[in-house]
């Protein structure tokens, strides 16, 4: 008996359009589940080398939870490429001023280091409020 062996092909992809109300959502577990649905693991034809996911909207990304001191205790970093050009911003006012950037760095770490990592953070969708441009894609609501 002879098994041929599946490989994904770009033809092969279908790619679907998800929603997800980020409000009342813990940071962590809700960009797990994001970075799982950009890389396509939810399908059976996923494969590690090529880019199968699906696009992901997200909305009231303002509204996030954190548990524990997170949101005075967490910071990020950025560097200007200027001497002493090291800037942090807590959570708190990350959230205030660039509310997309908080999911979209936390989904970016659990993607690969790669030019595929780059392409699925591509299909990341992330708006503040609850409408977004994309109503003529038909996109699913996704429960989490």
């Amino acid at each position: 008996m002879k098994y041929k062996t599946f490989v994904t092909k770009e033809a092969d992809i279908e790619r679907e359009w998800w929603v997800v109300d980020a409000q009342d959502k813990t940071l962590g577990r809700l960009a797990t589940e994001i970075a799982v649905i950009l890389r396509g693991k939810n399908k059976p034809t996923f494969a590690p080398n090529v880019d199968v996911g699906d696009f992901v909207i997200v909305i009231n990304c303002e509204k996030i939870r954190v548990t524990g001191n997170k949101l005075d205790d967490k910071k990020y970093y950025r560097h200007s490429g200027y001497n002493s050009g090291l800037s942090e911003i807590t959570l708190r006012r990350q959230l205030e001023k660039f509310p997309d950037r908080v999911i979209q760095t936390a989904v970016r770490g659990m993607l690969p280091k790669n030019v595929l990592g780059r392409s699925m953070l591509k299909k990341l969708k992330i708006y503040a409020g609850d409408s977004h441009p994309h109503a003529s894609q038909n996109p699913k609501v996704l429960e989490l």
